[in-house]
């Protein structure tokens, strides 16, 4: 009985003892940091800003692996698939992933409940922009403009569900305007349309339209944040301008599976906070017009349960497909 006893305390201690280790000793390996786009996007730069800084940070490298298609699904799904064991992270873009979430055709995981939030990395404003040939200096010339001709003025966006398409969708919600949605395959010919006058506006993020706007082809009316962009001191918000609930970022966060260690969370987390705190970090996020905004796990999941929420609501009011 005694030798039984023995035995079974020993267990117990090995359990106990067996139970932290993985939190205790990871990373052990290479963390993989998956972008769901191809290199050289936002979501991209984003990962590429923190993962050496965040490599440093853990003591082990931090490599980047682009795994792109179905507008970042595929590679979320991969994740969202993967061992909880901090080894496999997403840099997912939180719109376009709550956005697709609330559509009739969701992808094959459920983002609400996939992924625990690690950090958010960056959020970058949008703006909207019109061709310089629209009669509008302002926010409220356009929505008046398009209240004056109903279903004429033409919006592009970087495709359907993508966070642009969804961003005038919400413009029209909030406005009362009823605009044509004319979907491109990327922002880049979006842009050109814009530049070439076949359509009247976008609503777009700052890096597609800056190097855009010394060309006199098109004018910025105001940007889409809560408050004015870094890089635009000057350009006002549409809330300023008098658009009351309007405030969209496309912002880019780190998260990782669902049961995926608190202790490691933390530590991804922290590693994150403090890049996050580097000038160069900063510099580097301000030069793609974006902030570098490292968030708790805690406000990370936050953000991710309101984005849903959020977007659920815009595309049930919008009726988008």
């Amino acid at each position: 009985m005694k030798q039984t006893w023995r035995i079974a305390l020993a267990g117990a201690v090995l359990a106990l003892a067996a139970g932290p280790a993985p939190a205790q000793t990871w990373p052990s390996k290479p963390v993989r940091m998956v972008v769901p786009f191809p290199p050289g996007g936002a979501t991209d730069a984003a990962a590429r800003i923190y993962a050496q800084h965040l490599g440093d940070f853990l003591g082990q490298g931090v490599v980047v692996e682009n795994k792109a298609g179905a507008g970042g699904e595929i590679g979320a799904e991969y994740v969202a698939k993967s061992a909880p064991d901090g080894y496999t992270l997403l840099m997912g873009a939180v719109g376009s992933h709550a956005i697709h979430a609330a559509m009739p055709d969701k992808p094959g995981y459920d983002f609400a409940t996939a992924f625990v939030g690690v950090s958010m990395a960056t959020s970058m404003p949008m703006a909207v922009a019109v061709n310089s040939k629209v009669p509008a200096t302002n926010v409220q010339e356009l929505i008046a403009l398009a209240k004056s001709k109903p279903g004429t003025i033409t919006f592009g966006s970087a495709g359907p569900g993508t966070s642009q398409h969804m961003a005038g969708e919400l413009f029209q919600v909030v406005t009362g305007t009823r605009l044509m949605h004319v979907p491109y395959r990327g922002s880049g010919p979006a842009i050109t349309d814009l530049l070439g006058g076949q359509i009247d506006m976008v609503i777009e993020t700052l890096p597609a339209l800056l190097p855009q706007v010394a060309s006199g082809k098109i004018r910025l009316l105001g940007v889409t944040t809560a408050t004015r962009a870094t890089a635009l001191p000057d350009l006002p918000t549409l809330m300023e301008q008098g658009v009351k609930d309007y405030s969209v970022a496309t912002a880019y966060a780190l998260l990782a599976p669902a049961g995926t260690p608190p202790a490691v969370v933390e530590k991804l987390s922290a590693g994150m906070q403090k890049a996050a705190a580097m000038a160069s970090v900063q510099q580097a996020a301000l030069k793609l017009g974006a902030d570098a905004v490292a968030t708790s796990p805690a406000d990370t999941s936050r953000v991710l349960k309101q984005e849903v929420a959020r977007w659920a609501e815009v595309v049930r009011m919008s009726a988008a497909k």
